[in-house]
């Protein structure tokens, strides 16, 4: 089979490294890719949100089976096209993927169905949304309504901060995706990350994780796209997961059908757990980034299975089969991130760095340059270990972080705390 990916992250690498796992993979192209991608198969220049283009290059190519990673692509339609194209494709269409490009109509769907989520407000405009602010207790979540690359959610402690998100929405901070803001009650509890494919019929869990957002140690510091992650996630037990697929996962399914719109593909719901209940705090229309890269780790080859049965509407006859394992990884970025960062600092240690099962350092903002491989991005590494336990992954995970000599890069040293007792 020949296999596309779409995307140059370290959920994209993830991703390949998985697929190439399994044999059925005779050839896979990674577009764009990174350096680390680039090391261990393809990589092509392809303009990804173009689905015109995306459909030609995979035909010309005989890709049986295109991975869409981003979600940028899954906004622009890219799923639509390839399938218009014949083609087998993980991702949902454009007007399903609005479950990720719009949280109002997140909101909607939710209030259509009875999923149990946060009371909200949509707005428009800066004055009534600093108006609603003025009326409201805090703490409160101010959401840019469109995509933001991660920078959409500000969780305001205070009214001030909350009429500063308001304004700096509106004032086009984060450009169209502010020109309309959803004003939520705060949620307490933990959170904890729910992946489930969808092939427009049959709804099949394949895994949790726990995310860690902010910079610092101890959960301090400004919100990122992520700082780590492991699996299994605790706090979403057996009994969570299956209240969380009956009252929130399959009736926003059902609800998308019913309005025409079956959802096909990965769906990762955002849930805040307190005393046993999930409630929604976000969807997004495909794989997390860096929880990706912990699902991978522990699903192997058996993934490319799993999205490929979706991609084909076999569902139904898809087993995930789990190993009682561990993984976790660390995401070492760039100083500075996620504000202002500099690329181009040269990354040592990694030719030492042989990876297996159990030891992955997987790319997510890097380039090969005369000098060797350089950070391109914000998030540039992810240190993936797999173990018996969760401490056991730990240890495996910071050991590889810890031999890469890359002065100019960070990572927590906590990754794990929750459930590590730290």
């Amino acid at each position: 089979m020949n296999i596309l990916i779409l995307g140059g992250g370290g959920r994209e690498h993830s991703l390949a490294w998985a697929v190439m796992q399994n044999p059925r993979c005779d050839r896979l192209i990674v577009a764009p890719g990174n350096a680390g991608i680039a090391a261990v198969t393809e990589c092509a220049s392809l303009n990804t949100e173009d689905g015109g283009a995306v459909a030609e290059f995979a035909v010309s190519n005989s890709v049986d089976f295109v991975i869409v990673g981003p979600e940028a692509p899954l906004a622009a339609g890219v799923a639509d096209r390839l399938r218009d194209a014949g083609l087998l494709c993980l991702g949902p269409s454009r007007k399903a993927a609005r479950l990720e490009v719009s949280k109002r109509f997140t909101k909607e769907i939710c209030d259509a169905c009875g999923a149990p989520t946060a009371a909200w407000a949509h707005f428009s405009d800066a004055e009534s949304a600093r108006d609603h602010v003025a009326a409201t207790d805090t703490p409160v979540v101010v959401k840019a309504d469109g995509l933001a690359g991660g920078k959409g959610v500000i969780v305001a402690e205070d009214r001030e901060t909350a009429l500063a998100a308001v304004d700096g929405m509106f004032g086009g901070a984060l450009g169209t995706a502010g020109t309309e803001v959803v004003i939520e009650d705060f949620m307490a509890g933990e959170e904890a990350s729910l992946f489930v494919l969808c092939d427009g019929t049959t709804a099949l869990p394949i895994g949790t994780a726990q995310d860690h957002k902010r910079a610092h140690e101890g959960d301090s510091g400004p919100n990122t796209g992520g700082m780590g992650a492991y699996s299994p996630a605790p706090v979403l037990n057996p009994k969570v997961e299956r209240r969380a697929m009956d009252e929130i996962v399959r009736p926003c399914l059902a609800e998308l059908a019913r309005r025409g719109t079956p959802y096909q593909g990965v769906l990762y719901a955002g849930l805040m757990i307190s005393e046993g209940m999930a409630r929604l705090v976000e969807f997004n229309v495909r794989f997390g980034d860096p929880e990706c890269q912990v699902l991978m780790a522990r699903l192997g080859g058996q993934a490319l299975d799993l999205m490929y049965a979706c991609a084909a509407g076999e569902l139904d006859l898809a087993r995930v089969n789990w190993a009682k394992d561990h993984a976790l990884t660390v995401v070492m970025a760039a100083k500075g991130y996620p504000g202002e960062y500099m690329t181009g600092s040269r990354i040592r240690g990694l030719e030492k760095f042989h990876g297996d099962s159990n030891h992955i350092m997987f790319h997510a903002g890097t380039a090969l340059r005369d000098s060797g491989t350089v950070a391109a991005g914000g998030r540039v590494l992810n240190a993936t270990a797999r173990g018996d336990t969760l401490a056991e992954a730990a240890e495996r995970a910071y050991a590889l972080a810890d031999g890469i000599d890359w002065p100019e890069g960070y990572y927590r040293r906590d990754i794990g705390w929750r459930s590590l007792g730290g």
